[in-house]
Formats: C-alpha cells, sequence, structure tokens
C-alpha cells in the first residue's frame, strides 16, 4: 500500500544452540532428580519401613512337634511378653524387661492412633516421593533422547514412547575420524 517495511529477520536458533538447551534442560532435570533421591533417602532412614505396605509378609512362623502342641502353643508364652503386645510387629518388650522398666512411649489409643496417621502420612509422602523420582528420570531419558535426534544421522525407530520410558531409535553406525 504504498508503504515500505523492512522485513525482521526471524530469531532463528542454530542446531548447537537448541542442543546446549537440551543439556541444560536435562542437567536441571537430574539436579532435581538427584535432590528428591537424597530426600527419599532422608525419609527411608527416618522411617526405618517398620510396618510399610507390601513389605514383608509381618508374620513369625513357630516350629511344633505335634498337632496338640500346635492346639495349645502360647504365643505370649512363648515370646515371653504379656498378650497385649503381642501383636505389636515391633518395640514388643519381655515380661523381665517390663518389670524393671516401665513401658516407654504412648501408652493410650488415642495417642497411639494419632501416631498411626502420621506414620502412614510419612509412608505416604515416601510413596509420591519415589514416584516423582521415577518421573523425573523418565523425563530426562526423553530429552536426551530428543537430544540424540538433532544428529544428522540415519535412525529407525524401534519402539514407540510411553509414559514409562522413552521411544527407542536404533542409529546407523558412523565411524568418528
Amino acid at each position: 500500500d504504498g508503504v515500505h517495511v523492512i522485513k525482521q529477520p526471524k530469531d532463528e536458533v542454530t542446531p548447537e544452540q537448541v542442543k546446549l538447551m537440551r543439556t541444560q534442560d536435562i542437567k536441571y532435570v537430574e539436579m532435581k532428580r538427584v535432590a528428591e533421591a537424597k530426600k527419599i533417602e532422608r525419609l527411608k532412614a527416618e522411617l526405618h519401613l517398620l510396618d510399610a505396605a507390601g513389605s514383608a509378609s509381618g508374620r513369625h512362623l513357630f516350629f511344633v512337634d505335634t498337632e496338640r502342641e500346635a492346639q495349645e502353643f502360647d504365643i505370649a508364652a512363648h515370646l515371653d511378653t504379656v498378650p497385649e503386645l503381642v501383636d505389636r510387629v515391633y518395640n514388643r518388650p519381655t515380661i523381665a524387661t517390663l518389670q524393671r522398666e516401665t513401658v516407654k512411649g504412648p501408652t493410650d489409643p488415642a495417642h497411639l492412633k494419632k501416631l498411626a496417621q502420621q506414620r502412614k502420612n510419612q509412608y505416604d509422602l515416601l510413596r509420591q516421593r519415589i514416584e516423582r523420582e521415577k518421573a523425573m528420570f523418565v523425563i530426562s531419558q526423553k530429552i536426551q533422547t530428543r537430544k540424540d535426534l538433532l544428529d544428522k544421522t540415519h535412525k529407525v525407530k524401534v519402539k514407540k514412547e510411553t509414559t514409562t520410558g522413552p521411544a527407542i531409535y536404533k542409529f546407523k553406525f558412523q565411524r568418528k575420524r
């Protein structure tokens, strides 16, 4: 329409710059993943995985010689503790210990319930952090794959990308001089 306009050149990103950006992305995700892994280790050390769901079956196996002994078997007597403490998986004091000292820690049901809820919340937090760490590992793999695709070598897709892993490519072997 009679008006001269100078075309602005588009800011093009060179392949080297794209590779550098991908590398920085990978390093950032890896840094966050390592931080998450350290938090996971700290939580595991704090919780000791005492009564985690899905861990050991949580049962004792006692061997007896006869069927009659099995029917007359008394767990509290065998473990040398009072019947009220038989259900405890950990911190199950013996009768001798109870005679020497009083039971340490909370004994009222309301406080025990509150502690169990706090423990459950901690285990949920641990599970969430483990899932987040796995997701970050998958993200870093996917970014690395996309960075590798920037090379101009011949490649063939072997496996599609999934939510749990990156796409897998087979690159043509090229000898570096």
